[in-house]
């Protein structure tokens, strides 16, 4: 079933429509997407056949491709969010760059063995609406 999504970067320069069939939604814990990503893990979306279509900003988007390996990272040049990136087999999708509400759920934490030390037991951790007082 074909899945129709909007996306944009912090700035809102990009805006981009996507549509296709996604196939697999993965949480990434190796030290690449850790660093690319600041945080625990990346959160990325993988459509094999699919429509991305720019609607704007297109010419703010850069591209960092690490020597050596699979890893690239596709980013608005003015804000740095992760953008789509299209590689020859696939399409990566950083989840947290939609507009639109995803209903898939993960399925699966990759390269656990790399999962940072604080990155555990986090349902203990208090949680607040926003800013503690």
């Amino acid at each position: 079933m074909n899945e129709q999504h909007l996306g944009s970067c912090l700035c809102g320069a990009i805006r981009f429509k996507l549509e296709g069939q996604l196939e697999r939604f993965f949480l990434c814990h190796c030290a690449y997407c850790r660093k690319d990503t600041g945080s625990a893990h990346a959160a990325n979306l993988f459509f094999s056949i699919a429509n991305l279509e720019w609607l704007s900003g297109q010419e703010r988007l850069s591209t960092y491709k690490l020597p050596k390996t699979r890893h690239a990272r596709c980013f608005c040049s003015t804000c740095g969010s992760a953008m789509p990136h299209v590689a020859e087999q696939w399409i990566a999708v950083p989840a947290g760059c939609l507009d639109t509400e995803l209903a898939a759920k993960p399925n699966a934490h990759l390269f656990i063995a790399s999962k940072a030390r604080w990155d555990h037991d986090l349902d203990t951790v208090p949680t607040f609406d926003g800013f503690p007082s």
